[in-house]
């Protein structure tokens, strides 16, 4: 894996481009610090290797919409305070 600057990533983009279609990962950072990650388009990713070899599962159904909100006619704070009473 290759790290590289966003200047350098910027002054010679085709070069690293072309090194990602080989097949290299590169790690972009900002002041030293990871932004970002480019990777080939037909590696799988972290999650999909690990459904593959088994280690963990999909999701059986989609995930359901959020609950309502409560709506109460009190503050919690008034329920802590008079709790500690």
């Amino acid at each position: 894996m290759t790290t590289i600057g966003i200047r350098e990533l910027r002054n010679s983009l085709s070069k690293h481009i072309s090194a990602v279609a080989e097949g290299a990962t590169i790690t972009v950072t900002d002041h030293g610090r990871p932004v970002a990650r480019i990777v080939p388009v037909g590696r799988p990713t972290a999650l999909e290797r690990l459904i593959a070899d088994g280690v963990v599962q999909p999701p059986r159904r989609a995930k359901g919409p959020a609950p309502e909100p409560v709506v109460a006619d009190f503050a919690l704070s008034e329920i802590v305070i008079a709790d500690r009473r």
